[in-house]
């Protein structure tokens, strides 16, 4: 498992929650920002199916997404079958997906991008450790895997991602 990485694999639950809740670009419109500059550096990347997911919806988060020339990785022979390989390597990774509500269907492609292009995961999910579930997330399959995975706050500590505040009026 790699300790550092050069790429982050970004989840849709980072950018959906950080855009609803703690760095509106409202109100904190530099993470926007610096997220276009990573991406122009090309030291993030989101999944083709994390796009779909984000800009199904046509709110504003969608329209940034589609401005911000964040690279966008599509499914590849190689990914695919990264993607095999996850689901058999152990049989419990099928219930990445919750197919009764068609939820989490880009989780499984997140991991297999990540580990095609050695990247580190970065999701707003945690590990399920309660032994009678049958859940399984995104942090569980890293692990299994020799993923490297992080929240998000741990990308912007090794990002050194500072904000800085200001009143306006």
């Amino acid at each position: 498992m790699n300790t550092m990485a050069n790429k982050y694999c970004l989840d849709a639950n980072v950018l959906i929650q950080a855009w609803q809740k703690y760095y509106n670009p409202k109100f904190c419109p530099d993470y926007w920002e610096i997220l276009i500059e990573l991406g122009k550096q090309e030291k993030i990347f989101i999944p083709e199916y994390v796009y779909e997911e984000i800009v199904r919806t046509e709110d504003d988060l969608s329209k940034w997404l589609k401005n911000s020339k964040i690279p966008i990785k599509k499914v590849s022979e190689q990914v695919a079958n990264c993607l095999k390989k996850i689901y058999s390597s152990n049989p419990n990774h099928i219930n990445l997906v919750d197919n009764t509500k068609a939820r989490s269907l880009a989780d499984p492609w997140v991991i297999a991008h990540s580990i095609y292009e050695n990247a580190t995961v970065v999701t707003k999910e945690e590990k399920v450790t309660a032994l009678n579930s049958n859940k399984i997330k995104i942090p569980n399959v890293c692990d299994n895997m020799g993923v490297r995975w992080i929240n998000d706050f741990q990308f912007i500590d090794e990002m050194d991602i500072k904000f800085k505040c200001s009143l306006t009026k």
